[in-house]
């Protein structure tokens, strides 16, 4: 279950960045996340009062209250900083950098949480985040901007911290940490619009899309969340990061971006962890 979780979050997640940076090279990258973050919000409202989780303790050792609050800084940041760098470089590049956030929380699962994994998962969860990296070799290899490679480090900077107050507060409620991530960066979007009282051009005819990226970021936050509880921490978040692949292989077939052979060997690797992960 948690496996599926990840892998789904993952899809979603990839997804969502695919369309967010796309809408981000027409509209300020800041005025996209800010609308898409505070949809996510509203349909996590919605699914507190269907499932009634309201009633999780907010503070206390496993409240999700502080928790929340800095993943939904430290994700904003992230976010910030991805959706400018697919904006400005090119998203088979940016989005698999973005990836290595899964080192951040794996870090802290072996070191401060203790979790051990057998030789044979640890080859898997290996085979995914190098091959999630792949992705994004030949690019590198043929010269990268600095902007670009900087944001794509400065979003793996903040996912992963995002992600490890993410798993932290979904020991005791995955949804209301989500909730209070996207209460977060409410406040801080509603502080930026104060300022430059604009919305970027967005308008209505972008609502579906618009709509579309709120919820799918927001499920694929909640169900990587719940995969944290269900299963092995470390799996979760190393599944979890395979979400630039499904970004480049939507640039691929959408935008024409090409893949280069160590793209597809990097898509292989990964497919080969997924599978040692799942098997054993």
């Amino acid at each position: 279950m948690a496996t599926f979780l990840a892998l789904l979050s993952s899809a979603l997640w990839g997804t969502a960045d695919y369309h967010g940076g796309k809408l981000s090279k027409s509209h300020p990258a800041i005025a996209v996340l800010g609308v898409t973050q505070a949809i996510g919000l509203i349909f996590g409202i919605g699914l507190v009062i269907v499932t009634g989780d309201y009633s999780a303790a907010a503070f206390g050792p496993d409240g999700y209250f502080f928790p929340g609050a800095l993943a939904g800084v430290l994700g904003y940041l992230g976010l910030i900083c991805l959706y400018a760098g697919l904006s400005t470089g090119r998203m088979g590049v940016v989005s698999p950098i973005s990836g290595l956030s899964a080192l951040i929380p794996v870090g802290y699962a072996f070191f401060v949480k203790g979790d051990r994994l057998s030789l044979i998962l640890s080859i898997g969860a290996a085979l995914a985040i190098i091959g999630a990296f792949l992705a994004s070799g030949p690019e590198i290899s043929q010269g990268l901007p600095l902007k670009p490679l900087f944001l794509a480090l400065g979003a793996a900077g903040g996912f992963g911290t995002a992600l490890t107050f993410m798993a932290i507060g979904s020991q005791g409620s995955a949804l209301m940490t989500m909730v209070m991530m996207r209460l977060t960066t409410l406040f801080v979007s509603l502080g930026i619009f104060a300022r430059y009282k604009t919305l970027g051009g967005l308008n209505f005819k972008q609502s579906p899309i618009l709509i579309f990226i709120g919820v799918a970021d927001f499920l694929a936050n909640l169900l990587l969340g719940v995969a944290t509880t269900k299963g092995n921490l470390t799996l979760a978040m190393v599944l979890g990061a395979l979400y630039p692949i499904f970004t480049a292989l939507l640039a691929f077939q959408f935008l024409h971006e090409r893949l280069h052979k160590v793209q597809y060997i990097g898509i292989a690797a990964a497919v080969a962890g997924v599978a040692i992960i799942s098997a054993f």
